[in-house]
């Protein structure tokens, strides 16, 4: 292990600093002069050793003497070597010490990083696969190691397998990359796998594979940044480089990814589910949308971007939990905030954490496994003329993300209004205001209208004519069968508040299935 740390070293390529932002340039020069002293320890280390071989030789004290000489030159050398490095070099080390990731001025520069967009070379082995027939719509991801208590991977592998539909098999891989190096457990688990499994395997739908322990960087005596003890650090520094090898390995296998833990349970249907927050996001820009708040669960991305994700976990694999650098790196490519979709459709099971054993009882209160319709939400524009606080807009109530408008008291005539881009064939509307914080930001008393003919109106438009569905009830609205109740199809959907009232008012959310 010492020969093989000490040609790792020597292999260290010495990238050049200006291809790198600041913190980068800054981890690279520490991690090269670290690089340097472990040479020079490993030299020194060889040197005691054919001097402890050389006291068997007569001419001691000639040997003494030129052992000291020798050892006395090293230092100097390190010494010397150490002095030449440039002053520049030393302040940036001193800045990036203590340097945050600051998202808003790496990035341009992250975004522009050539080196980012390609793979990362590694060999993989793969345990457990067939040739993947075609690229898929989503691939699902898995890290696994060998757990002190528990195992829950069969378990999350029959979870997505068992909720998805037959049509939505066609449209999913999942990759399992065992990350672990004892390869005993692997073999059992792989064989455990092809047992349960064989005809997702056969179909093309499950890959196991497994990164070699040759291709991660070191994992010993690395920072202890928050104060983490050494084990700590080594766990969460090797999951990052998980991470990093499946990331890298799924970049070209579907259009979207979404990554796992090894310990979930999924909604039924998550896939349709998914798919319709895509489209409904269609023309907005977005990095990462969340679909469970838990650790790395539920996290979904382009593929496109998978490489410059792996790379950048690679990079900062020592500094902080994978879960924390993925907030920085959603910051660099230009997404400021969180994008998370409720109810959630994952939902932590495991009892026990793969680090140490211990208890990790956290649940997912958004979650709900049973089937749940997210709406259609058709394309729209959105207008009121309700008095708005800050940035609450009217659009906010109309997402499928987790936000709401919210406008200051209205009065008796006050409208919001939605008008389709095209007429649509309405199966169900709910409407729903008031949050569990503000219980009394309800509409108290109001009416849901839908209309036709649209016209254009001082440089917007309106529908001509509406018919009244309902009255809202303590603040909600819900009506099922809609195509029934209406001979046209629908131009504009109108809240209509029907009472001034004192409190103010939020709108959490606006649905709306359509055939």
């Amino acid at each position: 292990m010492e020969n093989e740390k000490e040609e790792r070293l020597k292999a260290q390529p010495r990238n050049s600093q200006t291809s790198f932002p600041l913190p980068v340039q800054g981890l690279l020069l520490q991690q090269q002069m670290m690089n340097g002293r472990m040479f020079k320890f490993y030299q020194m280390k060889h040197i005691f050793e054919i001097l402890d071989k050389m006291r068997c030789l007569r001419k001691r004290s000639t040997v003494s003497f030129l052992g000291v000489l020798v050892i006395f030159l090293l230092f100097m050398n390190l010494y010397i070597e150490d002095s030449y490095v440039l002053e520049g070099d030393k302040q940036l080390i001193r800045e990036t010490s203590t340097h945050q990731l600051n998202s808003e001025r790496y990035v341009h520069t992250f975004k522009d990083l050539s080196n980012f967009s390609g793979a990362i070379n590694v060999t993989y082995r793969y345990l457990a696969a067939t040739p993947l027939q075609r690229k898929r719509f989503l691939t699902i991801g898995l890290s696994s190691v060998k757990r002190k208590k528990g195992n829950y991977l069969l378990e999350t592998i029959k979870s997505i397998f068992e909720q998805s539909s037959y049509e939505e098999l066609k449209e999913i891989s999942v990759v399992v990359h065992l990350a672990d190096f004892n390869s005993s457990w692997r073999d059992v688990m792989v064989q455990d796998i092809t047992q349960k499994f064989a005809h997702h395997i056969i179909a093309g739908r499950l890959i196991v594979i497994h990164a070699p322990e040759e291709y991660y960087p070191i994992l010993d005596g690395l920072k202890r940044n928050y104060n983490d003890p050494e084990d700590r650090v080594r766990f969460r520094s090797k999951q990052n480089v998980d991470y990093a090898f499946l990331l890298n390995f799924c970049a070209n296998t579907s259009d979207y990814y979404v990554m796992l833990e090894d310990d979930v349970r999924c909604s039924k249907n998550f896939l349709t589910a998914i798919k319709k927050v895509i489209t409904s996001l269609e023309g907005t820009y977005w990095v990462t949308l969340e679909f469970s708040k838990l650790g790395y669960i539920g996290k979904l991305y382009h593929s496109h971007d998978l490489p410059r994700l792996a790379h950048f976990l690679l990079m900062f694999y020592q500094e902080m939990p994978c879960d924390w650098l993925l907030t920085h790196f959603r910051g660099l490519l230009a997404q400021k905030n969180v994008i998370r979709f409720k109810p959630s459709l994952f939902q932590h099971m495991g009892y026990y954490s793969s680090y140490k054993g211990t208890e990790n009882k956290l649940k997912d209160d958004d979650f709900e496994e049973e089937s749940f319709d997210i709406p259609d939400n058709p394309p729209a524009n959105l207008y009121t003329n309700m008095n708005v606080f800050e940035n609450y807009e009217a659009s906010k109530a109309y997402s499928s993300v987790d936000e709401y408008f919210w406008g200051k008291p209205p009065s008796v005539g006050d409208v919001f209004v939605i008008i389709f881009e095209n007429p649509i064939l309405i199966k169900k509307i709910k409407v729903s205001t008031g949050t569990e914080d503000r219980q009394n930001d309800i509409l108290h008393h109001g009416a849901l209208d839908v209309g036709e003919n649209v016209v254009d109106f001082k440089q917007s438009k309106h529908c001509v004519t509406y018919l009244r569905l309902g009255e809202f009830k303590n603040g909600n609205f819900e009506m099922s069968e809609v195509n029934q109740k209406i001979p046209f199809d629908i131009n504009c959907i109108r809240i209509y508040v029907t009472k001034t009232q004192k409190e103010w008012l939020i709108i959490r959310s606006i649905s709306i299935w359509t055939f």
